[in-house]
């Protein structure tokens, strides 16, 4: 055993390759009493003392550099405010009847690769053409059609036997059949001739009084240049037989030309529930503030019913989509909204719903304006009517609600737009005809629906229901 002690000092630099170093040394020994002695311990303890050169070559090791990351910065996402409210109408005890002016287009829709008239068109027979009237159309039904359908459509599918009844009433008014088929003006031209011959045949119509033309397109085509979606529902919108006229006898008031619809048809019925009778939802701020939002609704036993989701800021329900057979109760309304940065933002109301009855002795009227795909010139079509028919039959002091649709081509929130814009230009001009005529005791109510299944006047099955659901409806509520 022995103990001792060094230094090593550097001869050349540390960032040298080669590294030679001087170390100097002491040790010290000590004698344990080993038998027999040896020469290196003949004296009791022995210290040692040198001088040693060291050398050798190397690397420099790197020391990795820490880098620190900065901390996030923490961005307050503001949401936008929203406010929800319910408005809930009371019962009206009586009852209501609905006086319509329901258009009539003049257009009967052919199946693809068919020059048939469609079976959904109701054909008559020879012996019942002397008890056909237009006021009774509920004994005609078309055929293969069930639920909204086939009440909302049976006067649009008696179109060729209104046609024919009034031919037969106004001997000097004549027509003429353009059929356009999307393929050739010879297919248009057979499509054509298939309705003169119901005409001729069922009705009796001299066929001197009927021209037939075919064409590929329509002369307003619902298929524009440059389209590129939705083609297929477009393209059955085109396939269809037009019925022009240049006698006032068979076309609505103040319109001529190939796309003057016919004369509009009367219609008496009792209203199921006015669109004035319907819970109303709106979340103010909502289009901005959120990409959805929904409604839970639940009574007082705790039944929850769903309603949405929603884009626009208004939504009305009918109540009886709520209340059922209930005549009334109380409702907690829950509007749950999902933000655009994917929060939930919920909101509560309550409200006293009352089951809507029809009401006694009070008769409203309804009008209808119906567009092409283009909205812009068929409102100017329509403006005279708007001023000269409709304005002057709203009584002193009433309510006109006034609602937009759509039909389902293209997307849901341009037809919300879309829809909105139509119902404020109908607004616009019923206005202006009321404030030439010195009136300013007419109350507004306008909704925009959009494309929304749930609201639409019509199914989207067939394109006579698109055509039909591309509509602003004009409710006029006499004053209580």
């Amino acid at each position: 055993m022995q103990v001792g002690a060094g230094i090593d000092i550097p001869l050349s630099s540390k960032s040298h390759r080669s590294q030679f170093m001087l170390s100097p040394f002491v040790a010290y020994h000590p004698y344990y009493g080993a038998e027999p002695r040896s020469i290196e311990t003949w004296n009791v303890n022995t210290l040692r003392a040198g001088i040693a050169l060291k050398f050798g070559t190397g690397h420099k090791i790197a020391v990795p550099e820490v880098v620190v990351a900065p901390l996030p910065v923490a961005v307050a996402v503001v949401e936008p405010e929203v406010q929800f409210t319910v408005n809930s109408p009371t019962n009206i005890p009586t009852e209501r009847r609905v006086r319509e002016i329901f258009p009539l287009r003049n257009y009967v829709f052919f199946n693809l690769e068919s020059t048939v008239i469609p079976d959904r068109y109701i054909m008559l027979n020879k012996d019942q053409v002397k008890e056909f009237r237009e006021d009774n159309l509920e004994v005609y039904k078309p055929k293969y059609l069930s639920g909204r359908s086939a009440r909302q459509m049976t006067v649009y599918y008696n179109v060729l036997n209104i046609l024919g009844d009034r031919m037969i009433k106004n001997p000097l008014a004549t027509i003429t059949l353009v059929g356009s088929s999307n393929n050739t003006p010879k297919e248009g031209r057979e499509m054509a001739e298939s309705v003169k011959a119901y005409l001729v045949t069922v009705f009796d119509i001299d066929p001197s009084r009927i021209k037939t033309d075919g064409r590929i397109k329509p002369f307003i085509p619902s298929e524009h240049p440059g389209g590129v979606t939705d083609l297929v529902l477009l393209r059955e919108g085109d396939r269809r037989v037009s019925i022009e006229s240049s006698s006032p006898a068979l076309l609505m008031e103040f319109r001529s030309g190939p796309d003057a619809p016919l004369k509009p048809v009367e219609i008496v019925g009792v209203q199921e529930a006015p669109i004035d009778s319907y819970v109303s939802f709106n979340v103010a701020g909502g289009d901005k503030a959120f990409s959805t939002w929904s409604l839970e609704i639940t009574d007082e036993n705790g039944t929850m019913q769903n309603f949405g989701p929603y884009t626009q800021e208004n939504v009305s329900i009918p109540g009886k989509a709520i209340l059922g057979t209930r005549p009334e109760g109380n409702y907690k309304v829950m509007m749950i909204g999902q933000t655009k940065s994917g929060k939930t933002v919920r909101k509560e109301s309550t409200v006293h719903m009352v089951l809507w009855t029809p009401a006694k002795n009070d008769e409203m009227m309804r009008f209808s304006v119906l567009f092409e795909f283009d909205k812009s010139k068929t409102i100017a079509l329509y403006e005279k009517y708007l001023s000269d028919v409709v304005t002057p039959k709203i009584p002193i002091g009433a309510t006109v609600i006034i609602h937009g649709h759509t039909d389902i081509i293209g997307e849901e929130a341009y037809n919300l737009n879309l829809s909105i814009e139509r119902a404020n230009e109908v607004k616009s001009i019923i206005e202006k005809a009321l404030t030439n005529a010195g009136r300013s005791d007419v109350k507004f109510e306008v909704s925009g629906f959009g494309e929304d299944t749930t609201m639409a006047p019509f199914d989207n099955k067939y394109p006579e229901e698109r055509f039909y659901n591309r509509t602003v409806i004009i409710d006029i509520i006499p004053a209580k």
